[in-house]
């Protein structure tokens, strides 16, 4: 009995069963442009993600990995886009990957947001 059920359910299956439809159907309650594992990453200020993006950068930077030190910094400026810090690590990151105007954008970035700190003296210096 089980070998002859076995072929009709197979059949069925084949044929287009109302199961194989509702699998093939788009999920109408998320559409594609909805759905978050696609949509684009939101940023919100958050200092905390920011530190722990320049941190990560740094380790990348250690390791000789400007670009992936790039992104991490860059993702720190838009966790918390008056972080002169962060920016200054992007312009040190653009000038390694001999991005000149660039590496000039986020230096003078770094100035306008703390013109009286250590960092925007160092920036002067590297413009």
């Amino acid at each position: 009995m089980a070998r002859t059920l076995l072929p009709i359910v197979l059949l069925l299956v084949l044929l287009g069963s109302p199961i194989r439809g509702l699998a093939q159907q788009p999920d109408e309650a998320n559409p594609p442009e909805e759905d978050e594992s696609v949509a684009p990453k939101k940023y919100v200020l958050n200092p905390l993600e920011s530190e722990r993006n320049i941190k990560v950068g740094n380790f990348y930077w250690s390791k000789g990995n400007y670009r992936a030190a790039l992104n991490r910094y860059q993702d720190a400026t838009r966790y918390n886009p008056s972080s002169p810090e962060a920016f200054f690590k992007v312009g040190e990151a653009e000038q390694k990957l001999k991005h000149k105007e660039a590496a000039k954008a986020a230096f003078q970035k770094v100035i306008s947001l703390a013109p009286d700190s250590k960092l925007a003296h160092e920036a002067k210096r590297k413009l």
